[in-house]
């Protein structure tokens, strides 16, 4: 069942992503050669506590980190480790905050260091495709119709989309209906209404879309070893179109935006 929200509740979901935002604006300080992905964790963990939020990814059937952590070739789930970031890296970071009853969840991949031409490509088509996504989500029109605007950007540009992963309603629980894929047919799924609170997160690979899930059920790379991109908004339907809740702004007053 997809749950409405009502102005109101809207109005506190923008708690917890105002929060989640600045944990990766803090967090963007802090990527670069060196650092290792259990000292990010640390990082968010502290913030996000000290300013009244709980990492809600932290013990999520058994999950071990308040971060997703994404290397290169790490598509979604990858968990905080002693690995030490190295140059050239990309390294998308995942998380969700709960504050006030209510999630947000949000994605960005990071450059670490310098970074070959290819890479940044990649990231910057990934990222563009979420705007493309969400300009899609207007009220009236499909979930398959976002999945088709992401999946005709990314394919155009000779990427590939993940199909074993997709975004997801939010709101009082992480995961709520509907599910939104990175892929799919254009005036099929469910409508999208006033009210309906969804995360839009494109995942695309610069090879192959197939996927490898460790034995530990959790940690997911591409197949074929080539890097993959991730970035996410938590949105809502407001006045016929998709507002994006959570925000990279504070992610660019930290660091220098590299894919524009």
């Amino acid at each position: 069942m997809i749950y409405l929200k009502t102005p109101e509740e809207i109005e506190i979901m923008r708690i917890p992503a105002e929060l989640l935002s600045r944990t990766m604006g803090e967090l963007a300080l802090w990527v670069r050669p060196g650092v290792t992905t259990r000292k990010l964790d640390t990082i968010a963990r502290e913030y996000m506590a000290d300013n009244g939020g709980k990492p809600a990814c932290l013990g999520y059937a058994g999950f071990p980190g308040a971060l997703c952590i994404e290397v290169n070739e790490t598509v979604v789930h990858g968990f905080p480790s002693d690995t030490e970031l190295r140059e050239g890296d990309i390294v998308g970071i995942d998380t969700v905050v709960e504050k006030e009853g209510f999630m947000a969840d949000m994605c960005y991949t990071f450059a670490v260091g310098e970074i070959d031409q290819a890479k940044t490509a990649l990231c910057r088509t990934t990222r563009e495709s979420l705007y493309v996504g969400i300009g899609a989500a207007v009220e009236g029109a499909r979930i398959g119709d976002v999945a088709n605007a992401i999946q005709t950007y990314c394919e155009s540009r000779g990427y590939s989309l993940v199909r074993e992963m997709c975004g997801h309603g939010i709101g009082r629980k992480m995961h709520e209906a509907p599910e939104v894929p990175n892929y799919g047919r254009r005036g099929i799924g469910p409508r999208l209404t006033e009210g309906m609170c969804i995360c839009i997160e494109p995942m695309v690979n610069m090879g192959s879309r197939n996927i490898v899930i460790s034995s530990d059920g959790w940690q997911c790379r591409t197949r074929d070893r080539k890097p993959s991109a991730h970035y996410e908004h938590t949105l809502a339907i407001i006045d016929g179109k998709a507002q994006p809740l959570t925000t990279f702004d504070y992610i660019h007053q930290a660091i220098p935006d590299r894919f524009k």
